[in-house]
């Protein structure tokens, strides 16, 4: 097929998560648009806020603001010339300022007053990530709540846990749950910190600001003490932090959010790599929630495919790559990094979504997940008792000797799995057994797994301690 209709000045616009679908649907909210859009934010909040100190004159501010509203910037013609300057930023300040200069050639003279590039992208790129950082600390919220019900409401719903893909001794699902509510509260804590931590950047050609400086002693305005006082309102402006100095090569705030989205994919990933484990046929104690075409196969129609889970895991898996070019950032070179800095912005981008869509499917994962009790019993059930056998081994060494105790029981899973008998039936056969076994101590209470879920309950209480006692999030969108 000749894709020539794909050619045109907006192919540059066109990704939409037709591969990513974990985040399709969501994209434009980190979209080469939004991108363009939070820059051209960045610069009204330049002016207003130099306004306000006294070095651009409140009438130019708003001529500025209404070129902004009315979407001046051609994004796929922008992307193309982009490659002169190796960054957005330049193209992006010339075309603002002529769109500010056709109805007042005054007011575009004070368009990106001393800023430089560096300023107004890493700057815009905290602004998307702080957005993306509250939608998915909310979504984690939603997550973590429908997690907080399940593990509440089977606390005590015995199942059977498994340590390297084996039966190893009851535990309950409520148990698992917690530890998948864990996760996702230590996810929002770090989304939360990282959120909190985020920084405007303002520092020039080099980090010393020295423009801005000079464009305030031009106004009339006294330097000393300009640098912190316009950077305060510049971050004001943006809902960021204001930071102790600039950070053009102290690229700490793209390492932390590198590992806020690891985290969150991360836990998120456990949890629906568990899901998926139990969703197959032969264990099948869980389902997804089930929607018209949700999980289909184009080939076999008797499917539901775990697709939630899947998306999930597969934002897990490629997360890890985008926060590794992250935490590389922090090998920056000398006041500004050719190479280095330009290297950030698409794993950052795609960090986001990833992890913006997987909190998103998260919550409906963990909101709609159906529980099958009965069927975790079945499964418990499947090596007719040796699931407690941990149990056995305690009570029966202080009587034939931990070593005996252990060499009986092996010898009695091993003599069930040869001969197809229920490991229960053949331990009760054993001769030392009977002779062994404290009076009044019953076998069957102690094959019972239910006897046996040790402190449980207690766990996921102190588990959903810490969800009840969990402050709510004051970050703004």
């Amino acid at each position: 097929m000749d894709p020539e209709y794909l050619r045109g000045e907006d192919v540059l616009s066109r990704d939409a998560g037709v591969l990513s679908p974990v985040w399709a649907g969501s994209g434009e909210e980190l979209s080469d648009e939004a991108w363009v859009a939070a820059m051209l934010d960045v610069e009204v909040a330049l002016a207003r806020a130099q306004a306000r100190l006294g070095v651009v004159p409140e009438w130019a501010v708003a001529p500025i603001e209404a070129a902004v509203r009315s979407r001046p910037v051609d994004v796929a013609l922008l992307a193309r010339r982009a490659r002169g300057s190796a960054n957005p930023v330049v193209e992006l300040v010339r075309t603002l300022t002529d769109a500010v200069a056709g109805p007042d050639p005054a007011a575009a003279e004070f368009v990106h007053r001393g800023g430089t590039s560096q300023d107004v992208l890493d700057s815009a790129a905290m602004l998307l990530a702080a957005r993306a950082l509250t939608r998915i600390d909310a979504d984690l919220g939603r997550t973590a709540d429908a997690l907080a019900e399940l593990a509440a409401a089977h606390a005590a719903t015995p199942m059977a846990g498994r340590t390297l893909t084996q039966h190893a001794v009851p535990v309950t699902f409520g148990l698992k749950a917690a530890g998948w509510l864990t996760l996702v509260l230590d996810a929002s804590d770090r989304v939360r910190q990282v959120r909190a931590a985020l920084p405007a950047q303002l520092g020039g050609a080099a980090g010393t600001l020295s423009a801005y400086y000079e464009y305030a002693r031009l106004a009339g305005v006294d330097p000393a003490g300009h640098a912190a006082a316009l950077t305060a309102e510049f971050a004001a402006e943006l809902g960021l932090r204001a930071p102790e100095a600039p950070w053009h090569t102290v690229r700490t705030p793209l390492a932390d959010l590198g590992w806020a989205v690891v985290a969150v994919t991360g836990g998120l990933g456990k949890f629906a790599t568990d899901v998926l484990g139990m969703t197959r046929t032969e264990v099948d104690e869980v389902a997804e929630p089930g929607a018209e075409g949700s999980g289909a196969s184009s080939a076999m129609p008797q499917k539901r495919n775990p697709v939630l889970a899947t998306m999930i895991v597969s934002a897990a898996r490629q997360a890890p790559a985008h926060a590794l070019v992250l935490g590389q950032s922090l090998l920056a070179e000398d006041e500004r990094s050719p190479g280095g800095w330009q290297s950030e912005w698409q794993p950052l981008r795609e960090a986001l979504r990833l992890a913006t869509g997987a909190a998103r499917t998260a919550a409906r994962l963990a909101e709609g997940l159906a529980v099958f009790p009965a069927r975790m019993l079945r499964n418990l059930d499947l090596t007719g008792g040796a699931v407690v056998s941990e149990r056995l081994n305690a009570v029966l060494a202080p009587l034939l000797g931990k070593a005996a105790a252990k060499r009986l029981l092996a010898d009695v899973a091993r003599e069930a799995v040869t001969t197809g008998r229920p490991f229960a039936d053949v331990l009760a056969a054993s001769p030392h057994l009977a002779a062994e076994l404290p009076d009044g101590t019953k076998l069957a209470h102690l094959l019972d797994p239910a006897n046996y879920l040790g402190a449980a309950e207690e766990v996921v209480e102190r588990v959903l301690h810490r969800h009840r006692n969990r402050p709510t999030s004051n970050a703004e969108d």
